[in-house]
């Protein structure tokens, strides 16, 4: 297997750093450090902190236009594609780790509000390409506020549906954009 680029291994240390001593303890010295790269290495790719946060949302939103690809033509599918990306078919006890990186990437967001701006923009393009997604727009826009609220209960553990409940809500959801697709 490859060994990860020098700025993937920063961005994941970056991720480390974000897990284990919070947002306050994200500073370029020690993202540097915890990636094993010198301090120029690290300007080579992350100038300043604030381009280190905003190579996480890159690759956070890059992961998720990803999958958003896979959508198929048919009405509704951009719809699907973007539920089965954020909300996964069996809940599970344990947190993933791409739910763990994002918890912490917010808040490091939190620490520099200006971060949000390039994940603004990806949301922007997501409801665009939703409302085109060839049901009601109403509907499609209903459904993606659903499956974003569910999505930040899960990573702030607000109430998170027990399993039964998951799939159930899951289907459910899946049965409104199958109806907004036919209507």
């Amino acid at each position: 297997m490859p060994r990860p680029s020098s700025r993937e291994r920063l961005l994941d240390a970056a991720a480390d750093v974000l897990l284990t001593e919070g947002a306050e303890a994200l500073t370029l010295e020690a993202v540097a450090r915890r990636a094993g790269v010198s301090k120029g290495g690290l300007f080579y790719h992350f100038p300043t902190k604030q381009a280190l946060v905003a190579g996480m949302v890159e690759r956070l939103t890059g992961a998720f236009d990803a999958a958003l690809a896979e959508a198929g033509e048919r009405p509704g599918d951009y719809l699907r594609a973007y539920l089965d990306a954020t909300i996964p078919r069996k809940r599970t006890r344990a947190r993933a780790p791409a739910d763990r990186v994002t918890v912490a990437l917010l808040a490091g967001v939190l620490v520099d509000p200006a971060g949000l701006e390039p994940l603004r923009q990806r949301y922007a393009a997501w409801q665009a390409r939703l409302a085109e997604d060839g049901v009601d727009p109403a509907a499609a826009t209903a459904v993606r506020l659903a499956v974003d609220g569910w999505w930040a209960a899960r990573l702030l553990g607000l109430g998170e549906p027990e399993p039964g409940l998951h799939e159930s809500t899951r289907r459910y959801l899946l049965e409104l954009i199958e109806r907004a697709a036919h209507d």
